[in-house]
């Protein structure tokens, strides 16, 4: 059975602790895309007063993961990687844009652009997801 992307990131949403922990709300998805916006918050700082990476990689992965589900199959990060040209600090507004660039029957390519609320990049992530032959269950 298929369900509407919308319906599928939901599910998932509902069921992402870390992602609801950090703070994250879906803005958008649809087959290959998800856009997830995140304020940072004074918890997720470093030692440096700025943003920690890994909160700045979790907002990528999780728009990443919206993105490569929303289909329906349920697909899984086999490779990640995150550059970032510029900090983010406490207050500021981050939206991750997630695009499936590749798609293959196994695997699928995504570039995920991370904007802070003066449209300014703060984050390059790109990754690799692995299609599994198994479809998003809703109802568990």
């Amino acid at each position: 059975m298929s369900h509407a992307p919308e319906a599928v990131v939901a599910h998932l949403m509902q069921r992402d602790a870390f992602s609801r922990l950090m703070g994250m709300e879906v803005l958008s998805s649809a087959v290959g895309q998800a856009v997830v916006r995140m304020q940072v918050r004074d918890d997720m700082v470093n030692g440096f007063g700025t943003l920690h990476g890994g909160a700045l990689f979790s907002l990528a992965d999780s728009a990443f993961a919206f993105a490569t589900n929303a289909g329906g199959t349920l697909s899984v990060a086999i490779d990640m990687t995150l550059s970032i040209p510029v900090a983010s600090r406490p207050g500021d507004v981050l939206t991750a844009t997630a695009v499936e660039q590749s798609t293959t029957n196994r695997l699928a390519f995504v570039d995920v652009t991370i904007r802070n609320q003066d449209d300014i990049p703060v984050g390059y992530f790109r990754g690799t997801v692995y299609r599994t032959t198994r479809t998003h269950e809703l109802g568990t």
